[in-house]
């Protein structure tokens, strides 16, 4: 004779159908009501045209020497700045546009990495917010 249990299914087991019919049900529903769903619109105000123009960067060449040469975007001309003067230099160029201007570090290959991390320093001192290097694309 054989066992009651061994007939019958394990009482662990659960029916998912019941769950899968209802998934399906909420699915055919989302799928027909998404569409009808209206997006909100926001109404952004309008000005006649932009208050402030982009500021043009100081680009500051380390040459490796007590010296560096600064360009401030209002002459063609680079400036030769000593070092120690470099951030009075950079805090008066900062003062003239609101927010500051933004300051581009350029460097040679042969330029001792020192310079540059020393220049970067002065420019933290002299309050500046934004600093990027300047590189050269690689030519292939």
């Amino acid at each position: 004779m054989e066992s009651r249990r061994s007939r019958s299914r394990p009482i662990s087991a659960i029916n998912v159908v019941p769950y899968i019919d209802v998934m399906l049900v909420l699915l055919v529903i989302f799928m027909v009501t998404a569409p009808m769903i209206n997006t909100g619109q926001v109404e952004l105000p309008q000005v006649s045209r932009s208050s402030a123009l982009p500021a043009k960067p100081v680009e500051i060449e380390v040459t490796g020497t007590t010296q560096v040469r600064v360009r401030d975007g209002t002459t063609a001309s680079a400036r030769v700045v000593n070092i120690a003067d470099l951030p009075e230099f950079i805090r008066a160029r900062q003062a003239e546009v609101k927010g500051g201007r933004p300051v581009l570090i350029a460097a040679g290959q042969n330029v001792p990495y020192g310079k540059v991390m020393e220049v970067m320093d002065l420019l933290q001192q002299a309050n500046v917010e934004k600093i990027g290097l300047l590189a050269r694309p690689r030519s292939n």
